[in-house]
């Protein structure tokens, strides 16, 4: 595989960064994964991190060096975030359960594979138009697909952002499944949360994303999604690669050619919680939260 690699996450106009994102490759597989954690005193981070780490933590496991059914591992590996974050909750006696948007792609044999619950967003762009796009579990949009209001309307209506699906929570997640679609050079595919996507205009990113390579589309989306969003703006996070057929390695920083890994090597990126992600607390409850992470994945990744 051959593909550019580029992410990032902001805070936006909150006190700290709930979202959370990573992606790991072997070298017949690429995961990519982002989470949009909702609660209150880390819990929303906590749930966030649970998802990515377990997902991450699963493709670890068992893309040695493939995935035996990508669509499958993908479902699999939701529902045990699920009973993760679901647990974690009922072990603390929390009276509100942590819970997290997820949308995350595998990428085997030049075909793309995703699921997501939420409202984070997959986009696979192509020729500076968006040829599939995630449909977001929200009021919303079914108030739009039923014909009640308008894409515009949506876009400022007081209830965008309340969503029927997720990780965590007290009911069983929806999981959507998507792709099989066979990737072609130069494709673009981009997760995102809604704090990135619910600022910008289609338009403007349909044409970076269809203009310019991730390493540059993305930090110019990233800034004027976080510039419209203002001091009240949401968390933002996207991640992006532009996939390659087989041609010469690129200079560029983003670049991964996994034609030389083992089949037993396997590169993991994701960041965890930290002060910096969660100012206004301290170190004593970051190493908590941490250590309860690790027992949740440790217990459903099994």
């Amino acid at each position: 595989m051959k593909f550019t690699v580029y992410q990032d996450s902001r805070t936006g106009g909150r006190k700290y960064n709930q979202d959370r994102v990573g992606y790991s490759y072997s070298r017949n597989a690429l995961l990519l994964i982002v989470a949009d954690g909702m609660g209150g005193h880390l819990h929303g981070e906590v749930a966030a991190q649970i998802a990515v780490e377990l997902i991450l933590d699963q493709f670890q496991k068992k893309a040695l060096p493939a995935l035996d059914d990508p669509q499958r591992f993908l479902l699999d590996a939701f529902q045990r975030a699920h009973e993760a974050i679901y647990h974690y909750a009922a072990n603390h006696q929390l009276l509100e359960i942590p819970r997290t948007t997820c949308v995350a792609a595998v990428v085997q044999d030049g075909i793309a594979y995703w699921s997501h619950t939420g409202d984070s967003r997959l986009y696979m762009v192509r020729g500076g138009r968006i040829l599939r796009q995630t449909r977001d579990h929200s009021k919303v949009r079914k108030l739009v697909e039923d014909g009640k209001i308008t894409a515009e309307e949506a876009l400022t209506h007081p209830e965008r952002n309340k969503i029927y699906s997720c990780l965590g929570g007290a009911f069983p997640p929806e999981i959507d499944i998507g792709g099989r679609v066979t990737l072609s050079d130069g494709d673009t595919l981009l997760l995102c949360t809604d704090g990135f996507w619910g600022t910008l205009d289609e338009s403007d990113m349909t044409h970076f994303l269809g203009a310019f390579p991730v390493l540059f589309a993305i930090p110019q989306l990233m800034d004027r999604a976080e510039l419209q969003g203002g001091k009240f703006g949401d968390n933002l996070t996207a991640l992006g690669i532009n996939w390659h057929d087989d041609g010469p390695d690129l200079p560029d920083d983003g670049f991964v050619s996994t034609q030389r890994l083992d089949q037993n090597t396997i590169t993991t990126h994701v960041d965890p919680i930290d002060a910096k992600s969660a100012a206004e607390f301290t170190e004593d409850d970051i190493e908590k939260a941490i250590a309860e992470i690790q027992a949740a994945i440790s217990k459903y990744s099994k």
